[in-house]
């Protein structure tokens, strides 16, 4: 469904919109939203995803796990191997078939994951302590359907209105 933009809304508005997504951006990027105390900053972007994912669908290949995430197996491989050096992921073989890799969680890897997702989720409270239940709700509610109109809209083959067939 492609509409002009002007339509859509007031410019301003979404001048302030846009303006607002990439100062979000960039301070979540400079942040990491790592959380607050000793974890504050100590697991990037891409290996929290990595491992959350893990965590929540289970052991599975680079490319089931490239394609649950939306990005390319050379890309999954290049952010799993420091986490498999570290011992956040183990590489084990896929029970049906010897030859194929699997990639699991470790138990440390949880341990791991747990501390950041504590941590973030305090750094959550207290970025939001002021604000009413129903105002968090409000704005996680937005926030998810934004996240997931961008990811829609990025597996839409550039310069046509047909999703990716890659």
């Amino acid at each position: 469904m492609s509409m002009d933009m002007t339509t859509v809304g007031d410019t301003g508005l979404l001048d302030t919109l846009q303006h607002e997504v990439a100062v979000f951006a960039r301070r979540a990027e400079q942040t990491r939203l790592g959380g607050v105390g000793q974890v504050r900053n100590s697991m990037d972007r891409a290996a929290y995803l990595l491992l959350n994912r893990l965590d929540k669908e289970g052991p599975m290949g680079v490319k089931a796990l490239a394609a649950s995430m939306g990005i390319d197996s050379s890309t999954v491989t290049r952010q799993v191997a420091p986490l498999v050096d570290t011992g956040l992921v183990k590489r084990t073989s896929h029970p049906e078939d010897g030859r194929a890799v699997v990639l699991q969680l470790s138990p440390r890897g949880l341990s791991r994951l747990e501390e950041v997702r504590s941590s973030r989720r305090r750094l959550m409270a207290e970025l939001t302590q002021d604000w009413e239940p129903q105002e968090r709700e409000t704005f996680c509610a937005l926030l998810t359907r934004f996240n997931s109109a961008l990811s829609a809209r990025m597996s839409v083959t550039p310069g046509t209105d047909t999703p990716a067939t890659t």
